[in-house]
């Protein structure tokens, strides 16, 4: 999320939130790098769950009722549907407190992963950023969400 050009989405902050959630969930590197060492400045899953479903209640119900504000299209929504699903049952199954390790060694892990990547690449590509440079730090979001 480098220039992305998201302030174009009348919702754009609740877009650069679950943009940031599904790029730190679908790196399976960022999860070695960052998540299991606990490195500060990059929360953990249960963070970026919240990040994905907090203001938009994804866990609640569909993304289809976001299209035109947080979600440019009807297949942006389903990608992401199809995420947020595969992580929350994770979540629910193994916890919400559960250490990073619980969630990358869950069998389902990398069903969630490759879901969430699908999504970080279609919302990333609709913005015109690069899918595959490594997510940013919450700090980097905050400062971004500000400047809108």
């Amino acid at each position: 999320m480098t220039g992305m050009a998201l302030n174009d989405m009348p919702w754009w902050r609740w877009r650069a939130n679950v943009r940031s959630a599904l790029h730190m969930l679908s790196d399976p590197a960022f999860h070695q790098e960052r998540w299991l060492p606990g490195t500060p400045g990059y929360g953990d899953v249960t963070d970026a769950v919240y990040r994905l479903v907090e203001d938009t209640w994804l866990d609640n119900w569909s993304a289809e009722k976001y299209v035109g504000t947080v979600f440019r299209d009807a297949e942006e929504a389903a990608l992401v549907d199809h995420a947020v699903l595969r992580v929350l049952r994770i979540m629910h199954q193994v916890g919400a407190d559960a250490p990073v390790a619980a969630y990358l060694g869950h069998q389902s892990w990398p069903e969630a992963v490759r879901a969430a990547r699908e999504a970080h690449v279609r919302l990333a590509a609709a913005d015109g950023d690069d899918p595959d440079v490594p997510p940013r730090s919450l700090d980097e979001l905050a400062a971004a969400l500000q400047l809108g």
